[in-house]
């Protein structure tokens, strides 16, 4: 399968019909949303003797998770200001799209599922979004959210499947070289494809992609190995934020594209990965902000002696009791 590439249009602009931006589109949302998200820091890190990876610490983003990033961009580039905002979510987009309703005066409907941790619930409706809880999975709470966008005429923002989404997730991609310019290789963490994707889009050919998910929830490993999206049965402890059934057509192909690697972590790697992060470095993640970390530390992924990685920590939206230590 060849994934479509993109040209850029107006500004900036991805092409219609392109599946994945390129740079010039990233850097059209990093002038959008500059204002809006924070410049999060990178810290390096020992995890083995002699053995050093650069941490981004994307979880001190707004809301605790990258996820500001894509909800701000879907929203200031819009062709006209939405008056209500809708979407699904198990958690961190749902944390984000609210944050950015109430950072813009929009009103907000978040739908999830009932499985949803209640940290992120909370954080939800803290900053003022009406919630829902629908079924007992994204793939549920994502249908209920399109009925009541067609029934309102609300906007949708999609939780990685969007063009505009990813582009903002890119800027990411782009943060990272500007703190970390002989980077080499970028692990991150896939759920339903929009960071990682994004993040390729920005380094494709310039650093090589380690794309990490829960034996869970193979959502890129399953589409890779088929040559397309498929749909996969998802569970384990980082399904609530790592838990989409199906890759989104943007992140798959931009994966494509940067000819990505699949690499897939046990749960008790992320247990590690996780009290790692907090004994080591008094950082709280939640497992899905912690499983790119975890292919390191477990050896899944083995950076070359003399590679220049940085590993993406993307969410910190967990109750820190259950840490374990």
């Amino acid at each position: 399968m060849s994934p479509a590439r993109t040209s850029a249009g107006a500004a900036g602009a991805p092409a219609p019909g392109a599946l994945f931006p390129d740079r010039a589109a990233i850097e059209a949302a990093a002038a959008l949303i500059g204002g809006r998200v924070r410049r999060t820091p990178v810290v390096d890190v020992e995890y083995a003797p002699g053995r050093t990876v650069t941490l981004k610490l994307e979880q001190l983003q707004h809301t605790g998770s990258f996820k500001p990033r894509g909800a701000f961009n879907s929203v200031l580039s819009a062709s006209e200001r939405p008056e209500l905002l809708i979407a699904a979510s198990g958690g961190n987009h749902g944390l984000a799209v609210a944050h950015v309703g109430a950072a813009l005066g929009i009103p907000t409907e978040i739908f999830v599922p009932e499985t949803a941790p209640q940290v992120k619930v909370n954080g939800i409706r803290s900053r003022g979004a009406t919630v829902t809880l629908v079924g007992s999975s994204f793939a549920e709470a994502h249908q209920a959210s399109v009925a009541r966008a067609a029934e309102t005429g609300g906007f949708q923002i999609h939780a990685y499947d969007g063009l505009a989404t990813l582009t903002g997730q890119g800027t990411l991609g782009r943060e990272i070289e500007s703190q970390v310019p002989d980077a080499d290789t970028i692990v991150v963490a896939v759920g339903g494809g929009g960071l990682m994707g994004g993040i390729a889009s920005w380094w494709a050919g310039r650093a090589g992609i380690i794309a990490v998910e829960p034996v869970g929830c193979p959502t890129l490993h399953s589409a890779l190995a088929a040559g397309e999206p498929v749909d996969v049965e998802v569970s384990g402890i980082a399904a609530d934020s790592l838990g989409a059934r199906r890759i989104g057509n943007g992140g798959f192909a931009a994966a494509v594209n940067a000819r990505a690697t699949s690499v897939l972590v046990a749960p008790e790697d992320i247990v590690a990965a996780r009290q790692f992060l907090w004994r080591e470095l008094r950082i709280v993640a939640e497992p899905g902000g912690a499983a790119a970390l975890a292919a390191v530390l477990s050896g899944a992924y083995v950076p070359a002696p003399d590679s220049r990685t940085v590993v993406v920590v993307c969410g910190a939206n967990t109750d820190p009791s259950d840490l374990g230590l």
